[in-house]
């Protein structure tokens, strides 16, 4: 499901994920190795057009992984200290290389990237944050496709 989908679906959840990966421009990107060994390693992510774009350097080990296999698992920053305003949000899902002219030339248009470049475009399969409500809850909110935000909590 494509950002713009999702967003749609769960507005209020998708307005908070996203202030999430606003407030900071490096996350965590966490991708498969070929011998299925977790990788991660930072990244610059952008939200435009409807869509979450993850942009890579040529010949990167994310963007040969994400080549070979698309599940990727995306963490915003958590800023500094220990406050973590707005909670932990963690986007998984599967990127879709872009090797469309028009819709990279659209992209280095927004921006600007470093030439070459691997643009992937996600398809969202999980969206979750995280929180403390009320300093004695921790809430963990779960949307998956096709489903509402389920929300469990712990005291």
């Amino acid at each position: 499901m494509s950002w713009s989908a999702f967003a749609a679906a769960e507005p209020e959840l998708a307005a908070t994920a996203g202030a999430r990966f606003g407030a900071f421009t490096h996350h965590v990107l966490a991708t498969l190795r070929r011998d299925g060994s977790p990788r991660t390693t930072g990244i610059e992510v952008r939200f435009l057009r409807g869509e979450l774009w993850l942009g890579m350097m040529p010949g990167s080990l994310k963007a040969l992984d994400l080549r070979r296999d698309p599940r990727f698992a995306l963490q915003a920053n958590p800023g500094p200290g220990t406050g973590m305003g707005g909670g932990d949000v963690r986007i998984c899902g599967r990127a879709v290389e872009v090797e469309d002219g028009r819709t990279k030339g659209a992209y280095v248009r927004e921006v600007e990237p470093p030439q070459p470049f691997h643009l992937f475009r996600t398809e969202l399969t999980e969206v979750v944050r995280t929180f403390v409500e009320d300093d004695t809850c921790l809430v963990v909110e779960i949307w998956k496709p096709g489903e509402p935000v389920r929300a469990l909590r712990r005291r």
